[in-house]
This record gives structure tokens, C-alpha cells and sequence, in this order.
């Protein structure tokens, strides 16, 4: 359900401005799209996820040295609260030798005058190397629905850092349409502040009980970063129950 100031954990040892952190929730942390509630009927809701994914690109920057992913996560909700955790393997290849990230996230949806709303806050966690790597982001989000079209809008405030690590900023825009045969196409674009913009384009399709998507992801470094540009072509299959 992904979401994903954060960099890679190579970053730390090369520069004190950026850090480690996950999303374009395979291909973002789940908080970015929830699987759908069970029970919807009950005041209290939950769902679980599970995802595989050929390689776990988190704006733009490959998390796992691009190689695949084992993703997870479990969601809880009641009358529009809702929490929730997320984890993956990664892989950073620096001698912090981090290998699993677990994103703890909260928040309220809501909807006034048919714009979906979300405030929350998520904390991305490196159980290895907590001191060294955690921190976290308060978010804003907006959405439409328009017949088949959405359109989505979020903005991270970097809340919590490493010590001597700068707090980042992130926004993203959103859109998907839904085409014949089930078949969904969405994009999205990015500004990580002080590292690099990102773009994503995606098709999904539901076969049975699974989803299967395959993206494309581009990222384009800041001057004053230390991130490679890089771009991803990224397959994954998912569920939720």
C-alpha cells in the first residue's frame, strides 16, 4: 500500500545531505495505494498485501542494487483513520550492509465536496542501522475521480532525520485511466528536493486473485546530488487479501 527524504544508505557515506529510504512502492509503500479494505461494512476495516518485484524503485533510485524484492504489509482502518506497516529486503551495497526496511505509517482520509483527502505521517525504519538511516515524513495528499480518469497530488514534509542529515522535501503528481480489458495506465512525476526529479509510467491488469504490472522509471539527478541518473523497466506481481 510504499511510500515511500530519503535516499540510499551510499549517500551517507559520500555526502551529510541525503539518506536511504523506499517507494515507487513496488514499483511506493503501500500508503500510496491501499489495497482494498476487507469487511467494508464494519466500521473496522483491515487487508494485507504481498508483492514480487523484478527490482524495488523508490523515486526513481533503485533499492535493492537492481535485483527483485519480496514486499509485504498489513493495513488497519476505522472510520477513516488508518495504520499500517510495510517491508522489503534492500540492498544499498555500502558497508552499512543494510538488508530489510520497514515502513510504519498513520493517518486520516476523508472527502469533501468529491476531493479525497490525506493526512498522515510514515516513518521508514532500518532495524540494522536504525541510528544511521530512520527518518520520517508528514504528508498531504489531494485526489479527483473524473469518469475514468484520476488525478492525485501529495506533498512530503521531511520531519525527522539522522543526526546531521538535512530534512528533504518531496512532492508527486498523479494520474491514471482506466482502458478496455481491465487494463489501467498510470504516470506519475516527482521533485525530491536537492537530490532529483523523477517520472514513472505504468500497465496494470488484474488476472484473478493477482495483479501484474510493468513500469517504466526514470530519474535525473540534481547537479548538487550524488545520485547517477538511472532509469528501470520494472515487472512485479501482487495480492491482496
Amino acid at each position: 500500500m510504499k511510500v515511500k527524504t530519503l535516499g540510499l544508505i551510499a549517500i551517507i557515506s559520500m555526502s551529510s545531505t541525503l539518506y536511504a529510504g523506499g517507494d515507487i512502492a513496488p514499483v511506493e509503500p503501500a500508503i500510496i495505494a491501499p489495497a482494498p479494505a476487507i469487511e467494508e461494512s464494519l466500521d473496522f476495516t483491515y487487508s494485507a498485501n504481498m508483492a514480487l518485484t523484478s527490482n524495488y524503485v523508490w523515486r526513481g533510485i533503485t533499492q535493492t542494487d537492481n535485483s527483485p524484492a519480496i514486499q509485504g504489509g498489513i493495513d488497519l482502518g476505522y472510520k477513516g483513520f488508518y495504520a499500517g506497516v510495510w517491508g522489503s529486503n534492500v540492498e544499498f551495497g555500502s558497508v552499512l550492509d543494510e538488508s530489510m526496511e520497514l515502513d510504519f505509517y498513520g493517518g486520516y482520509k476523508g472527502e469533501i465536496v468529491g476531493i479525497g483527502y490525506d493526512l498522515g505521517y510514515i516513518e521508514y525504519a532500518y532495524p540494522h542501522n536504525s541510528s544511521a538511516l530512520n527518518f520520517g515524513e508528514v504528508y498531504v495528499g489531494l485526489s479527483k475521480s473524473i469518469d475514468n480518469l484520476g488525478l492525485s497530488g501529495k506533498y512530503y514534509f521531511g520531519a525527522d532525520a539522522p543526526s546531521g542529515v538535512k530534512k528533504l522535501d518531496y512532492y508527486e503528481f498523479g494520474a491514471s485511466y482506466a482502458l478496455p480489458y481491465d487494463i489501467s495506465l498510470g504516470a506519475t512525476y516527482g521533485d525530491y528536493e536537492d537530490v532529483g526529479n523523477n517520472y514513472s509510467v505504468k500497465l496494470s491488469k488484474p488476472i484473478g486473485k493477482f495483479t501484474v504490472s510493468l513500469a517504466y522509471t526514470d530519474f535525473n539527478a540534481d547537479s548538487v546530488g550524488a545520485y547517477p541518473d538511472q532509469d528501470h523497466v520494472v515487472a512485479t506481481i501482487s495480492t491482496s487479501f
